[in-house]
């Protein structure tokens, strides 16, 4: 959790506190308990309401994260599918793809993954791509090992540039706004119904509203930070790309 998100907990559990305490002193407990019986039937609605709009809006930003996580690393595996078949093709345009391989992998990790986290992208490594799909249509496939060599090197190559198009879209996927808005004003109305109720005991009033201005809080900070797959405490990493680049042998 970080520092922002601290302070936003903070803050608002002070503001919770701060509304309670007019309500107790303008209010009192008991015009305030004669109403606890409906409060609760109508708390209870919106409670549940509210708990599945938070498990809804969790698990779809759970989802776009995964799914971001795993188009990474196909992306990369079909990458490491025409690094191999690069190994495998005579010099020059062999070496020469293979370095276009290792040149889109460098850029993606170094360059272009912090831009993501900016919802942009490179297009130098897009450049790369067109690059490596002129030396694999270059490939002279003049016996069947070197057919087969193609027809292969084709096939990954067309999974590497669509799971690079399903990466750059997943890069502006986030909450829209429109949910955030019911997320919060549902958030408020959830923590507004415990001001209704009328007990005796102030202290143990003011904790559990507390704890349930807390838990809301919390759960909103959650989905923040897993709000955009690129960024965050959550943020996908260039894991499949260290990957790749780590268990290579030395170039030719």
């Amino acid at each position: 959790m970080s520092l922002l998100d601290i302070g936003i907990l903070v803050g608002v559990l002070l503001a919770v506190s701060a509304v309670l305490y007019l309500v107790q002193r303008f209010i009192p407990h008991p015009v305030r308990e004669v109403h606890n019986d409906v409060a609760g039937f109508i708390f209870a609605a919106v409670g549940v309401l509210y708990a599945v709009l938070l498990a809804f809006v969790v698990i779809a930003v759970w989802d776009n994260n995964d799914a971001a996580r795993k188009t990474t690393f196909k992306e990369a595996d079909s990458l490491a599918g025409i690094y191999w078949i690069s190994r495998q093709l005579p010099a020059p345009l062999g070496p020469q793809l293979e370095k276009h391989t290792l040149d889109y992998a460098q850029t993606v990790k170094d360059s272009e993954w912090p831009l993501m986290a900016h919802h942009e992208s490179l297009p130098a490594a897009t450049e790369l791509v067109y690059q490596m799909r002129d030396d694999v249509f270059a490939i002279q496939a003049g016996n069947d090992q070197q057919r087969v060599l193609y027809d292969h090197a084709v096939s990954h190559l067309e999974s590497l540039a669509s799971e690079r198009r399903a990466r750059l879209s997943q890069v502006d996927e986030d909450v829209p706004p429109l949910l955030w808005a019911a997320l919060i004003i549902g958030g408020v109305l959830t923590v507004g119904f415990t001001f209704l109720f009328g007990l005796s005991n102030t202290f143990s009033h003011a904790l559990m509203v507390l704890a349930l201005s807390g838990l809301v809080v919390i759960s909103l900070i959650v989905i923040r930070e897993m709000d955009f797959p690129f960024a965050g405490v959550t943020a996908v990493k260039p894991t499949a790309f260290d990957v790749f680049l780590q268990r290579l042998p030395p170039p030719r």
